[in-house]
Order: structure tokens, then sequence, then C-alpha cells
């Protein structure tokens, strides 16, 4: 079909049941780099069994309903799509395993005008063993497809970083490897396993998924303010340039009362690939 926000906006994208267990839960956390420390305390809780705490992010690859823009018949010019912004929303904390059933919907389109581009907001909500766990969302920025006009509602507003210092900065390293181990969690896009791919659209060797990275944000944050990862009731950013597996990425935090704003920057090159990012938590005045 061609694209257009009508049709877009009423369009039906299948529910998914899908059973995970520890090993999935600690899978996911070995493929955002946690593991690289392999007697700290810090990345055992994610990845040994034995007191296992599953890392919220796990969230956003949960009940995932695959490449939805160019496995359902949208109109959109997948090839060009980037995933721009991401969302989370916990309302309890994920349990380690579980049986997961999504429901999706594209709850907004935002045209920019014919020969520029579309917005796109989309929402998926997660129900894990029958209760309400989370809603998970994604901003996607369609290069290809302005013209199709604007329908329901806008993609949320991201908050900048605070123009100060950061109050503090957690470093960790990604692996070579890191991207092959990710991509089996469900994101089996060959961009990020196969040079040749990468090299087709312009990158020198794969990247990493923009998720993984923002997993690794949400480990730094977790491991820097030493806060429990069952407090974490939300999670925000801006996907700003790529991640090549083996960069050093380092995570600046602001705190502000039960916010912490945060950024994350590639550090060999000086550059940021993460921004307004914004995280939530219970009760962080009485944990910290």
């Amino acid at each position: 079909m061609t694209a257009s926000a009508e049709a877009l906006i009423h369009l039906s994208i299948p529910d998914v049941e899908q059973s995970y267990a520890e090993r999935d839960t600690i899978l996911y956390a070995l493929g955002v780099g946690v593991g690289s420390e392999p007697t700290s305390p810090a990345h055992l809780a994610y990845t040994y069994e034995d007191g296992l705490k599953p890392l919220p992010s796990l969230a956003v690859v949960l009940g995932h309903p695959g490449f939805w823009p160019r496995d359902l018949d949208t109109g959109l010019d997948w090839r060009r799509i980037v995933h721009g912004e991401q969302t989370l929303r916990l309302h309890r904390p994920l349990p380690t395993h579980g049986l997961v059933r999504s429901q999706s919907r594209i709850k907004g389109i935002q045209d920019k005008g014919e020969g520029k581009s579309a917005v796109i907001a989309y929402e998926r909500t997660l129900f894990i063993d029958g209760v309400l766990t989370a809603t998970v969302g994604q901003t996607l920025f369609c290069r290809g497809d302005g013209g199709i006009g604007s329908l329901g509602e806008e993609a949320p507003r991201m908050m900048p970083s605070p123009e100060r210092p950061p109050d503090r900065s957690y470093e960790l390293r990604t692996l070579p490897q890191t991207a092959l181990i990710y991509r089996l969690s469900g994101d089996l896009n060959p961009l990020h396993a196969d040079p040749n791919v990468a090299l087709s659209v312009g990158f020198p060797k794969p990247i990493l998924h923009g998720l993984a990275t923002y997993g690794v944000a949400a480990f730094s944050l977790l491991t820097a303010t030493g806060l429990p990862p069952e407090t974490l009731r939300r999670l925000d950013c801006r996907f700003t340039a790529p991640v090549f597996p083996g960069d050093m990425l380092a995570t600046d935090l602001w705190r502000e009362n039960d916010r912490v704003h945060f950024q994350v920057r590639a550090v060999d090159r000086d550059l940021v690939v993460l921004s307004h990012g914004l995280a939530e938590f219970t009760d962080v005045a009485d944990q910290t």
C-alpha cells in the first residue's frame, strides 16, 4: 500500500507471546557488556544465577513483534528508517523469567512535509504472567516518507541534560564481540554482524545496536548510583551517533532529586552517542 497517516494509525501489529528464562536474562546482560569484570559483584548480580537480578532494560527486547515497518504492508521506505528515541516505563520490577504477552500500536504520526520525513511514535505494552509490567516506546524517523499526513499523538519531548559539568561519570568498555552476543536477544539485523552489509551503507565495520548502548546506559546508571535495579521506573534517551563494538563508553550523570539526567560518550572518539537521557527511580532519596 501507499503510506498514509490514516492507514498507519489503524495498522494492526500482531500481539506476541514469548516465554523467557533466567538464561535469556543472563544472555541479555552479557550482550550489553555486563560481565567484562567477571569477579565484580556489580556485574555478577546480572550474570550469575545465584541471586540473579534482571537488568531493567531487558524489557525493550521482550515481546518484540519484529521489524513491522518492513514485514507488514505499511508502504514505508523501511530502508531509510532511523531509530531516533527510546522510552521505557516500568510499572513493576521485571521478574527473572516469565510468560510475556505484548500489545503494540502506533500512537501518532508527525509529518514534516513533502520531501522531508515523518516521525512515528510507536508503543508496546508488556504483560508478564498476566500482570502489566512495562510500556516500551520508540520514535522512528522515516526519512523517505514526508507528505503522508499527521495524525494522533506527538512523540514525547526529550529533556536535555543540565548545562553544567556532570556530577559523575562511569566508564564501561564494550567488547569486540558485543554486537554478536546482543543480537542473540532477538535483533538479527546483519548491519551488526556482516562487514559487507556495514560497508554497503557507509560504515567501515558492523556497528553496535542502539538498544545495546541503551542497555550499557542502564547498567552504568545503576552501578554509578548504587541503586537497586527494582527502583528504576523510567529510562528515556535519544540516539545521536553510532557505536562500534570495542568503544569505551562513558555515561555522564546529573542528579536532580528523584531524577538522573545522563548522556553516553564514545570516549576514544570524543563523541556523544546517546543524549537527552532521563532516568527516574522510586524512593531515590531513601536509597542514597
